[in-house]
């Protein structure tokens, strides 16, 4: 059974603006988030937004997102590319108790139209780049509008009407009276899971209080950091790992659209950056350059101390983390040393448990699921949204989150990253439910069977593989089989979910009594025969 929140916890009374509020009143001039765009015709009218500034601008958004009937629990849509205006759009909904649902940016009109609908969003915050799919997605939206934010997206068909980002900036004097409820609903993430369809893991203000503070502890962070960001703000990680530990410690982000190879040291050198959290293919990337004269203390990533360190002469924090807990309940020694390639050790601010099929402990060296004790609504998410089944059945008998994830413990306490338990592939660090893929595979009339699984790849971490059986009037369609599913995938897909490779079968091969199709053989056929 999961455990209840209590009535009173660490940030009762409080909420994420509480949170800017007390940076913009204690130290207003110092810098919060500096925009780091990769050309010098930003339509920002300043790089740099100090804590009063951008304060000021939230609450005048959240003015303007009030006169259009926007209150508490009500779900606004935010679907955008990295750029200043979508945190001030989440903390602008943050002020007024309404729940910021985040998007990822390169998600089709098919998958837009499933999280509008799904969540129930009033309206939409995106980008002229987006805003005919948004449109095509939202009709019954209440409205749209979007921020001339740079996007190194292609448009998406011809935008719709849409009120400009400028046009929410209201009146704070007009903000109906604040309520301040730590326990509300305060950003939704669409994470894919096991099922067909992404889950909405609702996350509350204290859920992100937890975020912020955990993680500035773990990083052992302090006003005069300067965090370098360039992962995608519409997931946990930069979001938690790098705005919310920054607000809390008071300090600076430099936020750029995306990683760039050309850029990151530049600006890094600028800024003079102590922290940052990257993935191990921007690593990969940065060690065919020189690196210069540096301020890095730390970077983070999922890997301890990688041999890697050495080049860079940067200590690197390794951690295991997930949307559901928010901060990390795994995570590595930021001032001793630890065992190279691991993840970590338990974090004394989670229950951490290895646990076999039957529910026992596994013991050290043997690998066992991941299992993470926490109160929902403060260390772990509150629910996932509309789906209390999916909710409960991600629980054991003991309260304790189900990763699905395989792991082992060493002697001496470090954990080591095995396998997935669920039937999931990390693409260039995204997560991909291969049963997303399969559904819209399996859509079409000309397809009899499917089966999607990664192949390893050393830059992306794996890439799906479709394996398609043909029903008997394939051949009557005009073009290749493998032609039709491409394009299919690509127009009902985020482009980093369409399948690298499609091979075509008389059957899928099968296992077991009830003939279950055989993904270990056909993980094994991609990878070297193997089954990785």
């Amino acid at each position: 059974m999961r455990r209840q929140l209590p009535s009173v916890h660490s940030f009762s009374g409080y909420d994420v603006v509480s949170l800017l509020e007390h940076h913009a009143w204690t130290r207003p001039h110092h810098p919060f988030i500096i925009w780091e765009p990769f050309d010098d015709d930003s339509p920002l009218p300043a790089r740099a937004w100090s804590y009063r500034r951008f304060h000021d601008a939230a609450l005048r958004i959240a003015a303007g997102l009030s006169a259009r009937g926007i209150g508490r629990g009500d779900k606004v849509v935010v679907h955008m590319e990295n750029c200043v205006e979508m945190l001030l759009a989440i903390f602008a909904c943050g002020r007024l108790g309404a729940v910021s649902v985040v998007t990822n940016s390169r998600s089709t009109a098919d998958e837009l139209g499933y999280f509008v609908e799904h969540s129930g969003a009033a309206g939409a915050i995106t980008q002229p780049v987006f805003a005919g799919a948004m449109g095509e997605a939202g009709a019954g939206l209440d409205w749209i509008v979007t921020a001339d934010a740079p996007s190194h997206a292609e448009i998406d068909g011809p935008p719709p009407a849409a009120d400009s980002f400028g046009a929410l900036f209201g009146n704070p004097e007009s903000l109906p009276d604040r309520f301040v409820d730590a326990n509300a609903p305060c950003v939704i993430f669409y994470t894919s899971g096991t099922t067909a369809r992404p889950k909405g893991v609702v996350l509350t203000h204290a859920n992100l209080l937890w975020g912020a503070r955990v993680n500035a502890a773990q990083q052992a962070m302090t006003p005069g950091d300067v965090t370098q960001t360039f992962l995608p703000l519409f997931h946990i990680n930069a979001q938690a790992y790098s705005v919310l530990p920054s607000l809390w410690a008071g300090c600076t982000v430099v936020l750029q659209p995306r990683f760039s190879l050309s850029r990151f040291w530049d600006v890094a050198l600028e800024h003079e950056a102590t922290w940052c959290s990257i993935m191990t293919f921007c690593v990969n990337l940065l060690k065919e350059r020189d690196v210069p004269a540096h301020s890095f203390r730390l970077w983070g990533e999922a890997f301890c101390e990688p041999p890697s360190d050495s080049y860079f002469g940067i200590k690197t924090l390794g951690w295991f983390g997930m949307t559901e807990t928010v901060a990390r309940p795994i995570v590595g020694h930021i001032d001793k040393p630890n065992r190279s390639m691991s993840m970590g050790r338990p974090a004394p601010e989670y229950d951490i448990a290895i646990t076999r099929e039957d529910g026992t402990d596994a013991e050290a060296g043997e690998a066992g699921q991941l299992c993470i004790g926490g109160i929902p609504g403060l260390s772990l998410f509150a629910e996932y949204l509309n789906d209390a089944r999916a909710t409960a059945e991600s629980f054991d008998k003991r309260g304790r989150f189900l990763t699905g994830d395989l792991v082992e413990a060493s002697e001496d306490g470090f954990i080591r990253y095995r396998d997935r338990l669920k039937d999931m592939l990390k693409v260039r660090g995204e997560n991909v439910a291969a049963s997303e893929i399969e559904r819209v595979i399996a859509s079409m009339p000309e397809i009899s069977e499917v089966a999607v699984v990664g192949r390893r790849d050393e830059l992306h971490g794996q890439l799906p593989v479709a394996f398609v059986v043909p029903g008997d009037d394939s051949g009557s369609l005009g073009g290749t089989v493998e032609d039709r599913v491409f394009e299919t995938c690509r127009s009902k897909l985020a482009d980093f979910k369409v399948p690298a490779e499609v091979r075509i079968l008389d059957e899928l091969p099968r296992s077991g009594p009830l003939a279950k199709i055989d993904k270990l053989s056909l993980r094994a056929e991609v990878n070297d025969g193997n089954g990785g």
